[in-house]
């Protein structure tokens, strides 16, 4: 069967079969690593990205409902660079076909070149041979070769093929991928996806209980008896609501934000959180009186999802500590993703006010970020995401916080996370000086990685042998040994400058033991005298060791 136009019905048909695809190769997708370290994460994070999208799709919709839904969904559930990426993409398709109920496949391919130019400007710095290029090149080459004649099956056949073309370019695109032997594993995403929504188009059936197969969360039991018939209304209600403005009670272009926001604040609201997606408002706000926050919301539309709760009731004695601290009003409150329960622990008593569990192959969303910025009563947030990966959610997050001051410090790793947190002062009121400090502190310290490879390659001027041990430096493979403690003082004497610096930190981590991590000690120590070594058992995921040297 040919299908000429698309409507609401048969892009929800696509979007479910784009996911599914995805979810089909995610773990061939994550094997797709430059680096051989057990750390490859894109296609979990491009399909929990699409899966945001997915969570927000409805039976009964347009076509450009049914497109905002799910880019709104992707853009909050967007994880690591390449769902970021992804999410934008998503975004800009939507936005062009807005006000569609349905199209032809002229119309699809002049949306897709629009998804292009808006996940360019999502990056700083655009790298060629990469998703970036598998979306231009194989979105123009569509725009090019479609008219008004063409079907859906055609248009996806021509995407699909030059899609491929450009993947395979990549290895040569990019040296790095040559070496590795490996494409570009975000535009190996890509095309599972398209792939996918091709297969859904053309009938093959769609599994979409699949989607649904991860075991329900557990929820935390709420102990009822915290909250008593003598108790004080001390901490109010957390309100969580997601309006959809209507016409029928104002302009939703016109929306005032501030405006709002002003208003929550004058009924006396605090940890005030206003988002605009469209003509969807998201609003976290903390309040006495929940039916305020009702009220006010309802005077410009109409409600998707409330959520209230009583913040006297607490999971734990840790939990009430944690939310009384987080009720008190500062200037600076800092977010900084970790993980290891030695890493919560040392960021925590370092200064930071909330600690995102993520890192390496278990990203947070941008719906994390957003969430712990909506639990701090401050003036100004800083975010700490401490990995290159993490970056790009962490701004999408900061961005979709109108109104605040977000500022993010690309950290890209836990030492550079921890030299900058380590000279934060909650005496400075200047915000700009504030992360100016805390960006050059991240920017003097040498990180370094010590974790094993699951794979032999050339990487550079490096030989790497399956299950050796491997030191990366700044982000660079320098060496590969058969002994961890080996790789370890090559990986220390790489740094250019070492015979200037004075402290080694070393974090230690998971499956660590005690005489491992004496050993490793000593050998540096014996090995650089004039380094003055700490230890943190950081308890970290797939790095055995981490290094700051300052």
């Amino acid at each position: 069967m040919e299908t000429i136009r698309l409507d609401g019905a048969a892009i929800r048909t696509l979007l479910l079969g784009g996911v599914q695809g995805l979810r089909a190769h995610m773990e061939e997708i994550n094997d797709l690593n430059v680096f051989p370290v057990p750390d490859g994460d894109t296609g979990v994070n491009m399909t929990k990205t699409l899966e945001g999208g997915l969570a927000r799709l409805s039976d009964e919709d347009t076509l450009g409902g049914h497109l905002a839904n799910f880019s709104r969904g992707c853009v909050l559930g967007a994880r690591g660079n390449s769902g970021v990426i992804l999410s934008q993409y998503i975004a800009g398709v939507a936005a062009a076909v807005a006000d569609c109920e349905s199209m032809d496949a002229a119309e699809f391919a002049k949306a897709l070149e629009a998804g292009v130019a808006r996940a360019y400007h999502a990056v700083a710095n655009p790298v060629e041979g990469t998703i970036l290029t598998v979306f231009r090149e194989s979105s123009e080459y569509t725009a090019k070769n479609v008219t008004e004649d063409t079907t859906f099956e055609q248009l996806f056949e021509i995407l699909i093929e030059q899609a491929q073309h450009t993947l395979a370019k990549t290895k040569e695109m990019l040296p790095v991928l040559a070496q590795a032997d490996v494409v570009d594993s975000g535009g190996a995403g890509y095309l599972a996806m398209i792939v996918g929504m091709y297969d859904a188009l053309s009938g093959k059936e769609i599994l979409i209980g699949s989607f649904d197969e991860q075991a329900p969360v557990a929820k935390p039991a709420i102990n009822y008896d915290l909250f008593t018939t003598d108790s004080p209304l001390e901490w109010g209600y957390c309100t969580e609501v997601l309006v959809r403005l209507q016409r029928a009670k104002g302009d939703p272009e016109a929306f005032d934000l501030e405006g709002f926001r002003a208003s929550l604040e004058a009924k006396n609201c605090n940890s005030i959180v206003a988002l605009r997606d469209g003509d969807v408002l998201k609003v976290h706000a903390h309040t006495m009186v929940p039916a305020d926050v009702l009220l006010l919301c309802q005077q410009y539309g109409e409600y998707l999802e409330v959520k209230i709760e009583n913040m006297s009731l607490q999971h734990s004695e840790r939990t009430v500590a944690e939310q009384k601290k987080k009720k008190i009003h500062k200037p600076f409150g800092v977010i900084a993703v970790t993980s290891g329960e030695g890493m919560h622990a040392l960021f925590t008593e370092l200064g930071a006010d909330i600690i995102i569990d993520g890192g390496q192959t278990s990203n947070p969303s941008a719906q994390d970020f957003v969430d712990a910025i909506g639990q701090l009563d401050v003036d100004h947030v800083i975010i700490l995401p401490n990995n290159g990966n993490i970056l790009l959610t962490a701004q999408q997050a900061a961005d979709l916080c109108e109104g605040m001051d977000v500022r993010v410090v690309p950290t890209k790793s836990f030492p550079q996370g921890y030299a900058a947190l380590a000279v934060f002062n909650g005496a400075i009121e200047d915000a700009d000086e504030q992360v100016s400090d805390m960006t050059d502190a991240k920017e003097a310290v040498v990180s370094g990685e010590i974790t094993y490879a699951i794979r032999d390659t050339v990487i550079g001027d490096v030989e790497v042998k399956k299950d050796e041990s491997i030191g990366i430096l700044e982000g660079e493979l320098v060496c590969s040994c058969a002994d961890e403690i080996e790789a370890m003082l090559a990986m220390i004497g790489a740094i250019e400058d070492i015979e200037d610096r004075e402290i080694l930190t070393l974090f230690v981590g998971e499956g660590v033991s005690e005489d491992e991590r004496v050993a490793m000690t000593e050998a540096i120590e014996e090995a650089y005298e004039d380094l003055s070594v700490d230890v943190f058992v950081g308890g970290q995921k797939v790095y055995r060791y981490l290094i700051a040297v300052e």
